[in-house]
């Protein structure tokens, strides 16, 4: 990123030199660069625990299958750029990601040294759930415990129903029916991470909120409710059970019924990463081949301009105070 140093998009401007700027610091999942530090960064998913061999072996071998790395960390830096951009020299966008370089606590330490007083924190993710955004949430704290720094800080909790976020996804799903042969016989699988059912148990918002997304969707293409779906993907590989249906469920399912042409809209993933190009790509469009049927996806929305003017809003409604619709 030109004129940044790591964790921070775009330059001091003049306009910051004698006070404070207003903070947006953006946060991630984080990903491995390269082969090497797969290892590593299971580790730290996995809270300092190494993962047993086999385990790494197969995450290390998903990673090989999608060229060795995904580009989800220029991905986020493009996002932080284009959203610097767009907020103009009263603000300051950081980067900061959880389980990888650059980490939160980096992007904590660049807007303390930058003197940033006030701030808001974006999860790069749509919905909330404790064991998901709370987590981010938690670590921003931490941060500035370690470093002794008073931030006054607001997580966005959810931005789920964000018009802009909704404008975004209604047009890379019109533009992939428009590649299709037979959109009319396509059934829309609208996908998001799975979590532990235990999170659920609890009250958690996470699966009433996807449920909203994809129903704000279905309406505003005007699909037929026999006609699109919502299943789980990405569940992790713990002995606890995973909320559910998954994708390879749902495709068993479609098939059964007759099904040909399967599109997926992965509405909790904005970026291109591994449980894009391996859970999809690789994995679900397997699965439906195997059962004579057509599956595709939705283009993430990456740095879409949309997308980037949903977190502007975000962050404008959060610092300054204008209106704005998130759906939390």
């Amino acid at each position: 990123m030109s004129g940044t140093s790591g964790s921070s998009a775009g330059s001091t401007s003049p306009s910051m030199e004698n006070e404070s700027p207003l903070g947006v610091l953006l946060m991630a999942y984080g990903t491995p660069g390269s082969l090497d530090e797969v290892e590593p960064y299971y580790t730290d998913i996995r809270r300092g625990r190494p993962p047993p061999p086999e385990l790494l072996s197969e995450l290390i071998e998903r990673y090989r299958l999608v060229g060795g790395r995904t580009p989800l960390l220029e991905i986020s830096r493009r996002q932080a750029d284009a959203l610097q951009r767009r907020l103009g020299p009263d603000f300051r966008v950081f980067l900061g990601m959880k389980h990888w370089h650059p980490y939160i606590r980096d992007a904590v330490a660049d807007m303390r040294a930058a003197r940033v007083s006030r701030a808001v924190a974006i999860v790069l993710a749509p919905h909330y759930s404790l064991g998901s955004v709370g987590e981010y949430a938690d670590r921003v704290e931490r941060a500035k415990e370690e470093l002794s720094y008073r931030l006054d800080v607001e997580v966005v909790r959810s931005w789920h129903l964000s018009p802009h976020y909704l404008d975004a996804v209604q047009r890379h799903i019109v533009d992939a029916l428009a590649r299709l042969e037979r959109p009319d016989l396509t059934t829309i699988v609208f996908t998001a991470h799975s979590l532990p059912v235990r999170v659920a148990a609890t009250g958690d918002p996470y699966e009433p909120q996807l449920l909203e997304t994809s129903q704000a969707l279905a309406a505003r293409l005007g699909w037929p409710e026999e006609r699109w779906r919502f299943s789980y993907q990405s569940a992790g590989r713990t002995a606890d059970p995973w909320l559910g249906p998954d994708i390879l469920e749902t495709v068993e399912e479609l098939a059964r019924q007759g099904v040909s042409e399967i599109l997926l809209a992965p509405i909790g993933f904005i970026a291109d990463h591994l449980e894009i190009f391996y859970d999809i790509d690789h994995e679900a469009t397997a699965a439906a081949a195997a059962r004579g049927m057509r599956l595709s996806r939705i283009e993430s929305l990456n740095d879409d301009p949309d997308l980037i003017e949903a977190l502007a809003k975000l962050a404008e409604a959060q610092l300054l105070g204008s209106g704005v619709t998130t759906g939390a």
